[in-house]
């Protein structure tokens, strides 16, 4: 992801500015094509590298004749997690990582149009009341996209990395087990053939439109063609202008404290989507494909709907730029009280012998390992190695060799061990691959979680198209792009690129079990504690975005003079005037709207 949003902030601010003097929808086909070159070139490390080895004690090919998975008395440990040292050399040479690289730069150039000039394209054209409906619709239409995303993610998650070139019976993990590699190369096959085709209908759209409402009004579009002209010749003035106009947004204070919201909010929405599968994974136990599908169904239909409803609400009650900033600030904060009833729906870490709990069942100090016991002291087992097993007493073990098992029957997922020696049950003790379910009262405690989202969610995006035609309304119109355009580059290098490292590394801080690669170095967390991870990841988003609520306060208490009774359009273009250093002007601008107004409603 920060790869792709380099890419993005190499070109936005010039696509932005200098964009609007060219064919803009040609412009963003153009970056749809390139978006779909970019995710080409990212699913080639798949066809050009090896077969995925996870990490594991048990022989895939089901060849259990050795048995050196299993607890030996007095024997010697044949699993080795390193290679040949020649072998992992040419690994850590491979240059793989170069095309997810180049491919994520040029998906990030490719997007850079499409947002800035798009939206500025419809705020130039669409009447003033269903400006905030089309803005609404879009928006929702980039939310259709993750959701419809997310659910072939979920189905690439299911799916085994090398499906077309292994036998998946014979795999001895699950889709739920954090060893699990995905066919992450299938989505991005398959969304760029989708951005090819849709750059297709851009290039049959027109440079320009005539404004919305007045193509049946030759005066009124005579006089619309002259404004569209003197802007022209203002976007003309390149080098004149582009100082200028970047001056007058960073002396706008309402456009600035926009920003500033907009940076500490999306800091928390980035961290907390990024590393939501995550957390449904290690919190609630749920498997990679169930936690994306998870995420996508309960979170982005109300993202719709709200999108949607808030654009219609403005339309209908033709809301300004000063009751939108209400609007949205309360709304939002409504959301984020809500959000600490999340705290409350706890699931405990998952019980593994000698890691969360010792091999009596009882819970002991987290940050104490201490994986032999009697049970197993005579096994020689690995203890490095993540191969966990669930025994028939409900507890987990991070192998079977470290419960004690001396006997396995069946090949694959249908593995079953027996005489486990560190599994005190009456009768025989047993043990199947995977860890343990965390049961019914965390299933119970998930529901509630995701209910809450629905609603969250919901309120959340409501609050949204209000909030950005609050943006929109406080620049000069020949600005707009290049605010929009700005607007998200100082959302991306201060929240879409430090987010996911940050808060990745606070994350990673709570692993308790680091899984081991086959050259002998540290791979993936394999298991979190539970409670640090909830704090963390509920934490610092709620830190977040409690502070983003000071400017946003403070927006309102600069709005608050220009709330007058009977507010309307002529206010509304009163308060642009004034913030974007032009009342005379703004004076001028609201007689002209009165005068075609009235010339309006003769003619009718």
């Amino acid at each position: 992801m920060s790869f792709q949003v380099e890419g993005n902030l190499l070109l936005i601010i010039f696509v932005s500015y200098f964009g609007t003097k060219l064919h803009r929808p040609i412009m963003i086909g153009v970056g749809c094509v390139v978006m779909g070159l970019g995710c080409f070139l990212q699913s080639l490390p798949h066809f050009l590298m090896g077969r995925y080895e996870y990490e594991s004690t048990v022989s895939v090919s089901g060849n259990l004749s050795s048995n050196s998975f299993l607890c030996m008395e007095n024997g010697t440990q044949i699993f080795k997690p390193t290679k040949d040292p020649s072998e992992c050399v040419k690994e850590v040479k491979s240059l793989m990582w170069v095309y997810v690289l180049v491919g994520n730069i040029i998906r990030g150039i490719g997007e850079t149009p499409i947002m800035p000039l798009g939206i500025s394209y419809i705020e130039d054209f669409a009447k003033f009341e269903n400006s905030p409906l089309y803005i609404g619709l879009i928006k929702t239409g980039g939310i259709i996209g993750p959701l419809i995303g997310l659910s072939l993610a979920s189905f690439c998650a299911n799916v085994y990395v090398d499906t077309e070139s292994v036998n998946t019976d014979d795999l001895t993990i699950t889709p739920s087990d954090t060893r699990w590699v995905g066919a992450w190369w299938i989505g991005f096959l398959i969304c760029a053939g989708v951005n090819v085709l849709t750059a297709i209908p851009f290039f049959f759209l027109p440079k320009t439109l005539p404004k919305e409402g007045l193509e049946d009004n030759a005066e009124i579009i005579k006089n619309d063609k002259e404004k569209q002209e003197d802007i022209k010749k203002k976007r003309d003035a390149i080098t004149k202008d582009f100082l200028p106009f970047m001056k007058s947004l960073l002396c706008n204070p309402i456009y600035m404290l926009f920003i500033l919201i907009s940076v500490l909010q999306f800091n928390a929405f980035v961290s907390m989507v990024s590393f939501m599968p995550k957390y449904m994974e290690q919190h609630y136990g749920k498997s990679a494909s169930e936690a994306i599908f998870l995420l996508g169904i309960y979170n982005f239909p109300p993202i719709c709907i709200g999108y949607i409803v808030g654009g219609l609400f403005m339309k209908k009650f033709k809301i300004t730029a000063v009751q939108a900033a209400h609007i949205g600030c309360w709304l939002s904060f409504t959301e984020y009280l809500l959000h600490f009833l999340c705290f409350f729906m706890i699931c405990d870490s998952s019980s593994v012998a000698g890691l969360t709990t010792s091999y009596e069942g009882i819970h002991q100090n987290l940050h104490v390992k201490n994986f032999l016991a009697n049970c197993n002291m005579d096994c020689n087992c690995p203890t490095k190695v993540w191969d966990p097993v669930c025994g028939n007493n409900g507890l987990s073990y991070t192998s079977a060799c470290l419960a004690g098992c001396e006997i396995s029957s069946g090949t694959g997922r249908k593995m079953v061990f027996q005489n486990c020696s560190c599994i005190q049950t009456p009768g025989n003790s047993s043990a199947v691959l995977g860890l343990c379910d965390k049961g019914k009262d965390c299933s119970m405690m998930l529901q509630y979680f995701l209910i809450l989202s629905v609603f969250s969610s919901f309120i959340f995006s409501l609050s949204a198209i209000p909030g950005y035609m609050v943006l929109l309304r406080c620049v000069k119109p020949e600005e707009k792009s290049l605010g929009v355009g700005l607007h998200a580059f100082c959302t991306r290098v201060l929240a879409g690129i430090p987010a996911p490292i940050y808060f990745g590394a606070l994350v990673d801080s709570t692993c308790l079990h680091w899984g081991t690669l086959k050259c002998g170095e540290s791979g993936a967390c394999r298991i979190y504690d539970s409670n640090s991870f909830r704090y963390i990841y509920l934490g610092i988003p709620a830190a977040l975005r409690g502070s983003s609520y000071i400017p946003a306060f403070l927006i309102l208490f600069i709005l608050r003079k220009y709330r007058l009774p009977g507010e309307n359009a002529s206010s509304e273009t009163m308060l642009v005037a004034k913030f974007t250093g032009k009342e005379n002007e703004g004076k001028e601008m609201d007689q002209n709207a009165k005068v075609l107004n009235d010339e309006l409603k003769t003619k009718l």
